[in-house]
């Protein structure tokens, strides 16, 4: 799978059709939202493990709504048993990338706290106060361990950010997708850049009114994360089935026209639709027919008038389609 730079624009481009995705059912987003806020406020009640448990699912509960991006895309509804979709089919490998999330969370804790010392832990973790004399170097490993803390986490974030899309959407393990989704963000670091100014840029303004803004800035942030896969790994924009209609009906009418004005060209109209068809096939892409992921043509498996993404999705489709029969 190929890795695509983009134009440093496109960074803001993926907020803009992240809120046009919300726009598409605005109503359901705000449940689906609000169902995993009051998911984790519920693991977390849990004495010491609910939110080393929350942290270890949530790739499962993202890779969910990253199926329901795809189906509001493709003229489907968003629903809040998208939430749970991923449980039920790339479940390990999602946790696994939850996993080591979580154990480099935790790294990074324990450094802060070796570098930061047992008197910047007490100040932070129990509000113990500290002498005037002391307060300078306790500031100056707040500072080191602050810096400590961006720059470990940030590549964190990076190898996370991609990886529960590559696992639901291509079956790539979960150690190789982290690795992709790494070089992805490095490759494209200026447009992520402007995506994540312009996002603190609008989480100050959305909280500014009481938060209420942060109705429509969290699932606008969450479909910005599916733009940004098509961007980045499909080179594609946003394609809403409604919007993909319109030109083939319009050529239904023209070729209506041409068949009722000349019934005798009927067989030279259909030799040159289907040289078109040809073309057109050759030149975009293709819906594979196990995982419904458009590829580019040129990279899809043929088989029997069927496409597919990989050898292993065209192994499936065969053992499914040989127990169906």
């Amino acid at each position: 799978m190929e890795i695509h730079q983009v134009h440093a624009k496109q960074g803001l481009q993926w907020i803009l059709s992240g809120f046009y995705l919300f726009r598409k059912a605005p109503l359901a987003w705000v449940m689906v939202c609000f169902t995993l806020i009051l998911i984790a406020m519920t693991i977390s009640l849990i004495p010491l493990l609910g939110k080393f448990i929350f942290t270890l699912i949530s790739s499962v509960f993202l890779a969910g709504i990253m199926i329901g991006c795809k189906d509001l895309e493709q003229g489907k509804q968003l629903e809040i048993i998208h939430l749970f979709a991923a449980f039920k089919t790339n479940a390990a490998p999602l946790i696994t990338i939850g996993g080591i999330y979580l154990i480099g969370q935790i790294l990074i804790i324990g450094l802060v706290m070796l570098i930061g010392g047992s008197q910047m832990t007490d100040m932070l973790l129990y509000g113990k106060r500290v002498d005037e004399s002391e307060l300078m170097g306790v500031m100056s490993n707040f500072l080191t361990a602050s810096l400590i803390v961006l720059a470990l986490s940030i590549p964190l974030m990076m190898a996370s950010w991609f990886s529960p899309l590559l696992v639901i959407f291509h079956n790539i393990p979960p150690i190789v997708a982290m690795q992709r989704s790494f070089f992805a963000c490095l490759r494209n670091f200026i447009p992520f850049q402007i995506y994540g100014i312009t996002l603190i840029i609008l989480t100050i303004l959305c909280v500014m009114p009481y938060g209420v803004g942060l109705v429509i800035l969290i699932p606008t942030i969450f479909a910005s994360i599916y733009v940004s896969y098509k961007d980045i790994f499909l080179a594609e924009p946003l394609r809403f089935k409604n919007n993909e209609s319109e030109p083939d009906y319009q050529m239904a009418n023209w070729k209506n026209d041409d068949n009722r004005s000349a019934p005798h060209d009927n067989e030279t109209t259909q030799e040159a639709a289907t040289a078109e068809n040809k073309s057109r096939n050759s030149s975009n892409t293709v819906q594979c027919a196990q995982c419904k992921i458009f590829v580019a043509a040129t990279e899809a498996i043929e088989e029997k008038g069927h496409f597919f993404c990989s050898e292993e999705h065209r192994q499936q489709y065969q053992i499914s389609d040989q127990s169906g029969k």
